[in-house]
């Protein structure tokens, strides 16, 4: 059925990406968001674009490929990159936002806008209508998941995803802690935990005989390496928390002078400095558990959560045996589908896949042919890894260069990625304004 506007399922990033992008090319928009009536087990906020894991974009370089890909979207007019910009709070060579502030900031700025109505419902079936856009998230769940399951053969795939716990600053112990970057990068962006070797050989006996929230008994515990969690991490090994989000290397601790042997960093994460983020803490482990063993930590002994960490399914489905490089179902040309759910992983890529798909369907709706990114831009090359990888085995993935073609020339290793990224917004600049210019309101 024809319909006159886009509608919308999900008010994540990439629903509302997607709806933002729609209007911008003067196409009303019905944005569907099941909050407040129902939230996920995730989920706590009644705001749209909540971030419910990290609040932290990740890197700001062009030599990083999510670094790539966000000034990709501030190019095309992202919304969320508007708003985690304006947003934004110290993290050193990271983009990080206050996370309650970046969501209002969307919502008002949806609210706002004459051609988006925001319905709050909670929808269990695939829109009829068309064009429409499905952007639930990996929390998805319930007959609607039911339903994506179907266009695929039935086919049901997810991954387990962990949050890190958040602290409150003030109950941090600063004779001990210390803020700094590493290798003095970013300044003071960061509080740091610092660890002697009995201090750490404690730590991670406990850590290691903690408590988890078990998985039910019919599914396999299936965990995303980008986000694993800490005892998870630590059972490959009882350096792995060393050489990883514990590394102490670049930091000095003043009280000693020396590099400590171990250290837990926390991110700011709102703009009053009152919260900190435990980086790459994301844990199973029961609540009780990680008030105890995260209490182990020098400095957080009498530390106070405002948020502990937790397990939860992520749902995605099998895009290459789904997806057209445009995101449209194959099965179904006048449905798109945009975020996780279509098997990439993080906030940025998630916002990258609702910006493609509300341009696309309000291009639907205009009567003009859908787009794909060039395959050299790290959008571009992100459509190509969801749709065109093998489906055997198809598993989730970040953004990196490793997805770029390659240069059509020899360059020294060390200006590789450089020169992949001028390539990507050389190449993305020629295609908006090519492609993009008619039909922008």
């Amino acid at each position: 059925m024809k319909a006159e506007k886009v509608t919308i399922v999900g008010g994540g990033l990439a629903g509302c990406e997607a709806a933002w992008q729609a209007s911008r090319r003067g196409v009303r928009v019905l944005l569907l968001e099941m909050k407040p009536q129902r939230f996920s087990a995730a989920h706590r906020s009644p705001l749209l674009g909540e971030l419910v894991c990290s609040n932290s974009l990740r890197a700001v370089s062009l030599e990083n490929a999510v670094g790539l890909l966000k000034e990709e979207l501030r190019e095309l007019g992202s919304l969320i990159m508007m708003a985690a910009d304006a947003t934004r709070v110290p993290a050193g060579a990271a983009l990080a936002v206050d996370r309650e502030a970046f969501s209002r900031r969307i919502t008002e700025l949806l609210e706002d806008d004459p051609l988006i109505e925001i319905r709050r419902a909670v929808v269990e079936t695939l829109p009829e209508e068309s064009p429409a856009i499905v952007a639930t998230g990996p929390l998805t769940e319930g007959p609607l998941a039911g339903e994506l399951a179907s266009l695929s053969s039935g086919e049901s795939l997810y991954f387990y995803d962990a949050i890190a716990p958040i602290v409150e600053a003030d109950s941090i112990d600063f004779s001990i802690a210390f803020r700094a970057s590493r290798y003095g990068k970013g300044g003071e962006d960061y509080i740091n935990c610092p660890m002697d070797r009995d201090e750490y050989e404690a730590f991670i006996d406990s850590l290691l005989t903690a408590e988890k929230v078990p998985i039910r008994p019919f599914e396999r515990e299936i965990l995303f390496s980008g986000c694993m969690p800490i005892e998870a991490m630590a059972q490959k090994g009882r350096q792995t928390l060393a050489f990883g989000p514990m590394k102490p290397v670049g930091l000095v601790d003043p009280r000693t002078g020396k590099q400590p042997y171990a250290v837990v960093q926390l991110r700011q994460d709102n703009l009053a400095g009152s919260l900190y983020n435990m980086v790459g803490f994301q844990t199973k482990l029961t609540h009780s558990e990680q008030v105890r063993v995260f209490r182990m930590i020098p400095g957080l002994a009498k530390a106070r959560f405002h948020r502990l960490g937790s397990l939860h399914r992520n749902t995605y489905v099998n895009a290459p045996r789904l997806l057209l490089p445009t995101l449209q179902a194959k099965a179904r040309p006048g449905l798109w589908l945009a975020g996780q759910i279509c098997g990439v992983e993080g906030y940025v890529e998630s916002t990258a896949m609702g910006l493609l798909a509300g341009l696309n369907a309000a291009r639907c709706l205009l009567g003009e042919e859908p787009l794909v990114p060039p395959k050299t831009t790290a959008i571009g090359s992100l459509v190509r890894y969801i749709t065109e990888a093998s489906p055997e085995g198809f598993q989730p993935m970040n953004v990196n260069f490793g997805l770029f073609p390659p240069l059509p020339r020899e360059v020294p290793k060390g200006v590789r990625r450089m020169e992949l990224a001028r390539r990507a917004l050389r190449d993305l600049k020629t295609w908006a304004r090519e492609q993009l210019t008619e039909g922008r309101s």
